[in-house]
């Protein structure tokens, strides 16, 4: 009866996630497609006779004003440095989720993907750091650390039914605790000189937010007014201004004020009413779907509806939006011979060959050592294949190039090239492996004793 035991230890684990974790990779698999989509369309333009206008485009200066202050940045930065702040926001706010609530709300659960994102972001560092060593490129060590989310999920989609959807849980995990380190080496590595004032400035403001968390507002509205002068803030004091969007997803309520009883109870009157007053000959379907958004409205936390708001925004116009201005870059003649340079074997290596192994070997430890159990149904060929995956840095990847490289437009093509390069490797790789692993049983037979 062992598999059975198994299979009762999960499930209560996999079941209440289940749903969500469909709904995100449906979401994730449209929006990698657009992704693709504009990331061919921006390295097509870029190489075509509107090159010149195209990335002068993408420089074109805006300036905001309002008195004695004064903002100028071109369209690039307000993306990279302005939209990809609400990206990590929507980072932050599924960090804590999944740390509150989710697969790493409790040790046990959180182990195997902390352990395998850490190591799947060890062994890239130090294979790049292998090539690069003593060289200039040295700076980029972060660029094969990262996992892109939304590619990885949208190819373990196309497995469909032959792969667990446990492991499906555990990459979204992964990747997740993936992004929190990505987060923190961004923080720490990769962060110019520092303003004291500025720093000071930011401190008032994360002050305010802690008590406005602390005093139980929930007006959305206060706090997108206190996250753009923690943006701006952010952005003078020469640390990242992405992180500004991170520090205010903590502070964001999470939790609902009512008990789940009063939900249930609450849920049963509204839908009584409904039912007792909607039924009018003149009652539109709208009517119907209007009360009910009420109802999510009035019983959903704060971070809840902004994460579920943000979803589709960044989905389909942030990450659009950074493929089209951050991929099209000139691709020379000399191309195989930019994939030659130490720079690029550090970030091809590091990601197709860094991050399966370093995800690998640190489960296999972490589960030899008793630290962490393999999620029901996964075998080690799907940790395999899920680890090949995560060598898909792409966005992340690209957007760590610009952090490491800033201005240097030369060196941040090459390693583009060896980014998109590599995401390619990995993700074709990584899906006819799984593709060939034998079909978990979803019912798997009882086990006979003698």
């Amino acid at each position: 009866m062992a598999t059975n035991t198994v299979k009762n230890f999960f499930n209560p684990i996999v079941k209440p996630i289940a749903k969500p974790i469909e709904e995100f990779i449906k979401l994730e698999q449209a929006s990698s497609l657009i992704l693709l989509v504009c990331s061919v369309l921006s390295l097509g333009i870029a190489n075509s006779p509107l090159s010149s206008e195209y990335i002068q485009f993408w420089d074109t200066h805006t300036n905001l004003t309002f008195g004695s202050f004064h903002l100028e940045k071109s369209l690039a930065h307000l993306i990279d440095d302005g939209l990809m702040a609400v990206f990590f926001l929507l980072v932050g706010l599924e960090i804590k989720r999944e740390v509150l609530e989710g697969q790493l709300a409790t040790l046990k659960q959180a182990m195997l993907p902390l352990l395998c994102a850490l190591g799947g972001m060890i062994f890239p560092a130090l294979f790049y750091t292998l090539f690069n060593y003593n060289t200039n490129f040295l700076r980029g060590w972060g660029i094969p650390m990262a996992t892109d989310i939304a590619f990885c999920l949208a190819i373990l989609s196309l497995l469909g039914k032959r792969i667990p959807l446990t492991l499906k849980i555990f990459l979204t995990a992964l990747a997740i605790a993936d992004d929190l380190g990505a987060v923190l080496v961004i923080a720490f590595f990769y962060t110019a000189d520092l303003h004291t004032d500025y720093l000071l400035a930011m401190a008032a403001v994360v002050v305010i937010l802690f008590g406005l968390n602390a005093a139980g507002i929930k007006s959305l509205a206060v706090y997108w007014f206190c996250g753009i002068f923690l943006w701006y803030f952010t952005l003078e004091s020469g640390i990242h201004a992405t992180i500004s969007g991170v520090l205010l997803a903590i502070f964001i309520p999470f939790k609902t004020e009512f008990t789940k009883q009063q939900l249930l109870e609450l849920l049963q009157e509204k839908l009584s009413l409904i039912k007792d007053n909607l039924q009018a000959p003149d009652v539109k379907p709208r009517d119907i779907t209007e009360e009910l958004e009420d109802i999510t409205e009035q019983t959903s936390s704060p971070s809840q509806m902004l994460e579920h708001q943000l979803h589709s925004f960044v989905a389909y116009f942030v990450m659009p939006l950074f493929a089209l201005c951050n991929t099209g870059f000139l691709l020379s003649g000399n191309v195989l011979q930019e994939l030659n340079s130490t720079m690029s074997w550090g970030i091809i290596v590091g990601l197709v060959v860094g991050k399966p192994l370093g995800i690998f070997l640190t489960a296999y430890l972490a589960v030899k050592l008793n630290i962490a159990v393999l999620p029901y149904q996964v075998q080690w060929s799907h940790i395999f294949g899920a680890g090949l995956l995560a060598g898909i840095g792409f966005t992340m990847s690209i957007f760590t190039t610009l952090l490491a490289f800033p201005e240097q437009i030369i060196i941040q093509s090459g390693a583009k090239s060896a980014i998109l390069l590599a995401s390619m490797l990995a993700g074709i790789i990584g899906y006819t492996f799984l593709r060939v692993v034998p079909k978990t049983e979803e019912h798997p037979k009882e086990e006979t004793t003698n």
